[in-house]
């Protein structure tokens, strides 16, 4: 959930191998149908230790914690879709240069994005990408999946689908250590995961599927979500209510996901007023920037949607209620590594209480667990308050 974010930014190593090398070999890889295949790779990063601490300031970061130089590629790999046919995805993949070849991994999973341009394999400025460059300079390679219909994967982004969720993030994974093993790099078995807003659930949702077994090479390592929004019924009530900041983008773009995937409404005009209803499908397509879409649809809930689809949002039945149920389950499990749960008082787009029910379910699980306040901020700031904090902690797993 990263809308403001969107709206303020535009979104947030392989050693001696060539690009040139690394495509030619890329494309000679197992078939497309073996998950986590490496399809191409760019570099798209060089930075020494003093350039990323530049990065990081520019971004909001505290740069303290740079400590190496860092490589970063886009990697697109095989996936699947959220109805198990094979695709491809990309990611940034971060390495640093600190001489070791054996490496903590991070899964960093990014916030609500609308554009494909402005995730962190495709935008320099993004804050998902500085986010990757201070993990990768503490001494990790990380893994930062696009999701699947943003950066260079095709088609559209399934937001909010449980599936794609878990398997575009594992197979990142897979291509990641794939990526890595060519420079003689090996990584370590246990994955550090963090995300912010949707990477909140998302963090959650990865974690419990490694646990589970999802991959036979990955085990889960850390756990460390940052403001998200993991009782989404409720924060999509008050999106219907207009209670949240830019609640119709919000609420637009997971209907409209939700919709393609599953089915929530018969038509656009059963759920979108007049005349959004005959346009408002092709801005969430991946290709338009969320001032463009802003711009064009109003400013609330209530001016955009049917109030029949209102009423359904705010007493879901049906497809959407078992849509709404998996993702306020998202913490109702018992991880066998502590969760780090970290949010800001302040935040107007994802409130507070959303971490509190996070708590909750772990508590009732039996999970160790702690919750963090990062202040009285906002929730673009609240990322950037809590990532210096995940990143020393991981550092010292």
């Amino acid at each position: 959930m990263n809308f403001a974010r969107l709206m303020m930014s535009g979104a947030l190593a392989l050693g001696c191998l060539s690009t040139t090398a690394m495509a030619a070999s890329a494309s000679a890889q197992a078939a497309p149908s073996a998950r986590g295949t490496v399809v191409s790779a760019i570099q798209v990063e060089k930075l020494d230790k003093k350039q990323v601490a530049e990065r990081l300031k520019a971004t909001g970061l505290d740069p303290a914690q740079a400590t190496y130089g860092v490589r970063a590629y886009r990697v697109v790999y095989t996936t699947i879709d959220p109805y198990g046919r094979p695709t491809t995805a990309s990611q940034l993949v971060a390495l640093p240069d600190n001489g070791k070849r054996n490496l903590r991994v991070v899964s960093w999973l990014h916030g609500t994005t609308v554009y494909r341009g402005d995730v962190a394999s495709m935008n320099p400025a993004a804050t998902d990408r500085a986010a990757a460059l201070l993990f990768a300079s503490t001494g990790q390679a990380v893994s930062a999946p696009d999701y699947l219909g943003l950066g260079k994967g095709p088609g559209h982004h399934p937001y909010g689908n449980p599936r794609a969720t878990v398997s575009a993030p594992v197979d990142a994974l897979r291509a990641t250590r794939a990526f890595a093993t060519r420079s003689d790099r090996r990584l370590d078995r246990r994955v550090l995961i963090s995300g912010f807003s949707q990477g909140g659930p998302a963090t959650m949702m990865v974690g419990r599927a490694l646990q589970q077994g999802e991959d036979s090479y990955f085990r889960l390592g850390a756990l460390a979500p940052i403001a998200g929004p993991y009782h989404l019924s409720a924060f999509e009530a008050a999106a219907a209510d207009d209670k949240i900041r830019m609640a119709s983008l919000y609420l637009a773009y997971f209907a409209i996901a939700a919709d393609r995937f599953t089915g929530i409404y018969d038509s656009p005009a059963a759920a979108f007023r007049e005349p959004y209803d005959k346009q408002v499908e092709e801005l969430f397509d991946g290709d338009h920037k969320p001032q463009d879409i802003a711009r064009a649809l109003p400013p609330t809930s209530a001016k955009l949607f049917t109030e029949e689809f209102l009423q359904k949002v705010r007493e879901p039945t049906g497809k959407l209620k078992q849509l709404l149920t998996a993702l306020d389950s998202t913490c109702n499990w018992k991880p066998v590594v502590p969760v780090h749960i970290f949010h800001g008082k302040g935040d107007a787009d994802v409130s507070f209480d959303n971490a509190l029910y996070c708590q909750r379910q772990l508590k009732a699980r039996g999970a160790i667990q702690s919750l963090t306040d990062v202040g009285d901020v906002d929730h673009n700031l609240s990322v950037r308050k809590a990532l210096p904090q995940v990143a020393k902690e991981f550092a010292a797993a």
